[in-house]
């Protein structure tokens, strides 16, 4: 029987913990695992083309500024309808010029964000109006143009949703590292 040198071991090692590692956020009771490193990977593949893919300049769908103003128990809301957004409108409809050389990567994040939001839909949620007023502006803006242009304006914009999404779970980490004594 061949064996595998240590080195060799370590470099497995060291990869599979870096596929295995990912975030929790944390809203009230409930966990859910994100893997934003996965997300981001995903979208890296993709980002310069849907970017250049943008013509709508003057339209923003996903708003920082909004996004920012979830604390509590509405960040959990706001995820919830954001994932739901992206995967029953964004993802649905995004069709890329160059579908061979993107649909791969749009495939897997868009199973990585079906992933997260069957954990996230486990979670008791509850929605405030100005939460479900938010999402209601979000719809607005993306039906304002074609649903081609706006499903390619969602995805050129999910930088914004990732930051977002690094936020939270390194909020969620910094309380946690507050409650251990």
């Amino acid at each position: 029987m061949k064996r595998i040198p240590r080195f060799s071991t370590l470099l497995l090692l060291s990869f599979l913990s870096e596929l295995s590692f990912g975030g929790t956020l944390k809203f009230n009771n409930c966990e859910v695992s994100v893997h934003t490193h996965e997300l981001r990977r995903h979208y890296l593949e993709m980002r310069s083309i849907a970017i250049s893919e943008d013509m709508e300049i003057g339209v923003m769908i996903l708003n920082r500024s909004t996004m920012a103003t979830f604390q509590g128990g509405q960040t959990c809301c706001y995820l919830r309808l954001i994932l739901r957004f992206y995967v029953e409108r964004v993802f649905r409809n995004y069709a890329s010029s160059q579908p061979q050389q993107l649909m791969r990567y749009s495939s897997a994040l868009a199973n990585a964000f079906v992933a997260v939001r069957r954990n996230i839909n486990k979670c008791h949620c509850l929605c405030e109006e100005d939460t479900q007023r938010a999402i209601d502006s979000l719809h607005t803006e993306f039906d304002k143009l074609s649903i081609n242009k706006a499903a390619k304006k969602a995805v050129a914009e999910m930088d914004t949703l990732l930051d977002w999404l690094d936020e939270l779970e390194e909020s969620t980490a910094a309380s946690d590292q507050t409650l251990t004594p």
